[in-house]
C-alpha cells in the first residue's frame, strides 16, 4: 500500500474514532439544529414529528458515515474495483458535488506523504489533514445546502455543520 492511500486510511481511522468519541455530543448538537435551521429558513410550520423525523434521519446519516470512516469497512474489505463502484454509485445518489474537495484532499495528503518519515508521522499528519480540510465531505455539503437550502438536504447539512463545529 503507498504512503498517500495509507494517510488517507489513518485520516479516516482518525475521525472514525473521533465521531464514536463525541457520539453523544454530535446527536444533542444534531437536535438542537434540527430545529433552529427549520426556524432559521422559514421550512413551514411543521409539527414535532417532522422535526424528529429530520433530527432521526440526520443520526441516521451519523451512522452512515461511521460506516464509511470505519478502519475495517471499505478501506481493507472491498477490492478496488467495488470500491471504485461504491464510490459511483454515491456520487450518483449525493446532491452535492464533493470532487474537488476530495481532490485537494488527496493532493494535500500526497504530498504530505512525500515527506521523509511519513509512515513514523502518519497519525500526526492525518490529524493535519482534519486541521485543514475537516471531515470529508462536509464541507461540500455544507457549500451546496448554502447556495440552496432546502428539506431534503437537511439530514445531511445538519450532521456536517455538527461535526464541523465540533471538530473546531
Amino acid at each position: 500500500m503507498d504512503t498517500t492511500r495509507l494517510l488517507l486510511n489513518t485520516y479516516y481511522e482518525a475521525l472514525y474514532e473521533w465521531i464514536q468519541a463525541k457520539r453523544r455530543l454530535l446527536e444533542q448538537r444534531i437536535g438542537e439544529l434540527v430545529g433552529k435551521e427549520i426556524k432559521r429558513l422559514g421550512f413551514g410550520d411543521l409539527s414535532s414529528d417532522k422535526i424528529e423525523a429530520y433530527r432521526e434521519a440526520s443520526v441516521a446519516f451519523l451512522e452512515e458515515r461511521v460506516e464509511s470512516y470505519d478502519p475495517v469497512g471499505h478501506q481493507y474489505i472491498y477490492t478496488s474495483s467495488q470500491r471504485k463502484r461504491a464510490s459511483g454509485l454515491q456520487s450518483q445518489l449525493d446532491w452535492y458535488d464533493s470532487g474537488r474537495e476530495f481532490a485537494r484532499l488527496l493532493d494535500s495528503a500526497s504530498q504530505k506523504a512525500q515527506s521523509e518519515l511519513a509512515n513514523e508521522r502518519l497519525e500526526e499528519l492525518a490529524n493535519e489533514l482534519i486541521e485543514d480540510f475537516g471531515a470529508f465531505p462536509d464541507r461540500s455539503i455544507i457549500s451546496a445546502y448554502e447556495s440552496e437550502p432546502a428539506l431534503s438536504k437537511l439530514p445531511d447539512y445538519v450532521l456536517s455543520r455538527a461535526i464541523e463545529e465540533l471538530l473546531r
